[in-house]
């Protein structure tokens, strides 16, 4: 059995983890896994897990809450009626391909490999959200044909490669074709769903090496999953109260920066 004090050190750390990530998202609307990927790699490096797969299984972990929280998140915008489905039905097939791929991808790259990846796309997403209009248009309408096939897989694949969900790409690509705001939050939670779940499953069969995180099953660590679960379900509301209380905008703004920085020392430990 792994030592006790060091499943306390973990329990700790995941629960701050957690709370932090359910209050951004319900403040900013943000996915959770653009903070959990970052917080689980720094997180489990200090307490000495730093093998060879350690972003592997920060990213499989994260996807794994993924799961959860977008099934909630869909179920519950879907009763306001604001899913769109078509958009849904239209872009899963390629959605599903794309994180298949990255599944493969990810189990053959290096943990300083995956870092790298995730200080650069990191870095776009923090760039977007702090400088992005919510006038910038692309198209009047979501794209079909050929732009949707090419589209659709590199969402999902991109996605599986940071350990997130659908609300970092899909809400950005929605808007700029004109979806509106509401419309593209509750669609993208449904892309969640499609990232995550062929994701997890190909994850579960991915044996980590090295050291080994107590209670990991492939790639997912489940004290992670469950404790992260727990807390931001918990959590999530009071980021929406607060979000009602005061203009988002500038923490928005705040958020940005932040992910920059930790996009930014991510590159940089990447190529240490």
């Amino acid at each position: 059995m792994p030592e006790t004090m060091l499943l306390i050190q973990m329990t700790l750390f995941l629960l701050v983890i957690g709370a932090f990530a359910g209050v951004l998202a319900g403040l900013l609307g943000v996915g959770g896994g653009i903070v959990l990927v970052p917080a689980f790699f720094y997180s489990f490096h200090a307490l000495g897990f730093d093998g060879p797969q350690l972003m592997q299984m920060c990213l499989a972990t994260s996807l794994a809450t993924i799961v959860v929280t977008s099934l909630r998140s869909v179920l519950s915008h879907n009763k306001k009626g604001a899913v769109d489905w078509d958009i849904l039905r239209g872009w899963a097939p390629g959605i599903v391909i794309g994180a298949s791929l990255g599944v493969l991808m990810v189990a053959q790259l290096r943990s300083s490999t995956l870092q790298m990846v995730f200080g650069v796309l990191g870095l776009t997403i923090g760039l977007y959200l702090g400088f992005g209009r919510s006038e910038w248009r692309l198209g009047q309408k979501m794209p079909v044909g050929l732009a949707r096939a090419v589209m659709s897989p590199v969402l999902g694949f991109l996605s599986v490669l940071l350990g997130i969900g659908g609300g970092s790409f899909g809400v950005p690509v929605m808007t700029l074709y004109n979806t509106p705001m509401h419309r593209a939050v509750a669609t993208a939670a449904g892309f969640g769903m499609l990232i995550a779940v062929p994701a997890v499953i190909g994850f579960l069969f991915v044996p980590m090496q090295g050291a080994v995180p107590p209670f990991t099953l492939g790639l997912v660590n489940l004290p992670a999953f469950g404790i992260i679960i727990a807390m931001t379900l918990s959590t999530a509301p009071l980021g929406v109260k607060i979000a009602h209380m005061m203009d988002p905008k500038p923490l928005k703004r705040v958020f940005a920066v932040f992910l920059i920085a930790v996009a930014l020392n991510m590159l940089r430990k990447a190529l240490m």
